[in-house]
This record gives C-alpha cells, structure tokens and sequence, in this order.
C-alpha cells in the first residue's frame, strides 16, 4: 500500500531536516512525500532539494503562493498519487521507525477508511523534555460530541474518501482538520480503527494550539464545525474539549517535579 505523506513548508529551515530524516528512517518504503511550500525566503528549498537524492525519487516539491496552512495541504494532496495520505508538520517527526509499517498493517489487517493513534507534544527548543501526551481510543458513535476526536498529526486515511467527501474546509482556519475529521468519521460514518502506538512527535507552537487567541478562535470554528454538519452539541462542550488537556499538562508538571 502506497502511503502519500504531505508535509507544508513555510520557512522551516530549523525543523525540515527532522521532519525528512523520520521519513527516510522508515521500515516501510512504499510511500511518497509530497513537499508543499509556500515560497519560503530562508533555506527550506535549499534544503528540501538536497534530500531529494536520498528520497530516491520518491520525494517531490512544489512551492506556490497559497492561501495558508490549509490551502497548503489541499495543494499538496491533489498531487498525492498513494492509496492513503497523512499530514506530517514540517516542525514535527515519526516517533518511531516503524510508523509507516504499523499504519500499512492498520489497513492491510482491518476492513477500514482510516487509523488514528497516540501522539505526544514536546518542547520546541528541546524535544527531549515532554509537555504533554495524547492518548487516543477507539470511536464510538456520538464521540465528537461527548469531546473525542483524533490527534489530527496521526489521521491517515484513503484518497478515494477525500475525493468523495472533500479535503480541507479553508474557511475554517486553525479548525480545518477538527472539521474535516469530524465531516469523515462523525458525520459520514467512515470506517476507522485506533492503534495504540505514538505516531508523532510534534513541537508545541502549532496552528490550533500554539497562542491562547488561535485556541479561542479554534473553538469558535469547531462550534461552526458541528452547525456546518448539522450536528446537535453542547454549548459546554469547549470545555469538555479543553479539560483533558489540561489535566494532562498538569500531570506532566508533576511528573518532571
């Protein structure tokens, strides 16, 4: 099974070459990565190209203007040419060399449409020191509105049901994967199947998590998410979202005291 991998660039210079080296580690070598760049002024590209030999031919870069982080992943998903595709960040890694192997088994074993798993955040100047940990689970239907949902870093799923359900809502901005995932799993019932291993590694500082004001936003726009979907949820259910991962956070403080 031949997995395309999409990793947007946007002036990564300081992280891409973690990001490659997980890939090249991998065990399981049908796959393809698809660099999606945003016409970077630092050295991405330089880098980006340099590691083209050692892809084999199995990396490929293109860099446009674009409308953002999401309008960059739906770019580079309509040039994946693999049965199932998945974001890796360009500030995040494979946590383990078997990552690729454990999602081709997920649907080479099951009778699904996509996999999930467990992902863990770090500190983004040392990514030895663990902030928190997300420990996913199997869905059950309901789940988005009772505050599950995948770690979207770890969300692999097949390109014929992106092309017959759509990729990326652009006008959801740092909320995209929340609703793509929610419109997938919740909403059109695609089968799925969690994986108890810890695909990604991934540097605190993103999109939806990185500022209080973008995790505000990224509430609004998971709220709209469920009114776009036509399904009934909690006005409280920001806080049922929001209080694992605090709990979280503070457990691992404990854990480093």
């Amino acid at each position: 099974m031949k997995i395309s991998i999409i990793t947007a660039t946007y002036n990564s210079a300081k992280t891409l070459s973690d990001t490659l080296d997980s890939i090249l580690c991998q065990t399981h070598q049908d796959y393809e990565v698809i660099i999606q760049d945003g016409l970077s002024t630092d050295a991405t590209l330089d880098i980006a190209h340099s590691y083209e030999q050692r892809f084999g031919g199995r990396l490929r870069i293109f860099s446009e203007k674009d409308n953002g982080l999401y309008d960059a992943m739906n770019r580079g998903i309509s040039h994946a040419t693999g049965d199932v595709v998945g974001i890796l960040n360009s500030d995040d890694f494979y946590a383990d060399d078997h990552v690729l192997e454990w999602i081709n088994e997920a649907f080479e074993q099951n009778d699904i449409d996509c996999t999930y798993a467990d992902l863990v955040y770090v500190n983004h100047d040392d990514t030895s020191q663990v902030v928190r940990r997300w420990k996913g689970s199997q869905y059950s239907p309901g789940g988005f509105v009772r505050g599950w949902h995948p770690a979207h870093p770890t969300f692999y799923v097949k390109c014929e049901c992106l092309s017959k359900y759509g990729a990326f809502d652009t006008s959801f901005a740092v909320s995209a994967d929340f609703e793509l995932m929610l419109r997938l799993i919740e909403k059109h019932k695609i089968r799925n199947c969690y994986q108890p291993h810890c695909l990604v590694v991934m540097r605190e500082g993103g999109e939806s998590n990185g500022k209080l004001s973008n995790i505000i936003r990224g509430n609004k726009n998971i709220m709209r998410a469920f009114r776009k979907n036509g399904i009934k949820v909690s006005i409280l259910y920001p806080v049922k979202r929001l209080l694992p991962k605090i709990a979280e956070r503070i457990r691992n403080i404990k854990f480093k005291r």
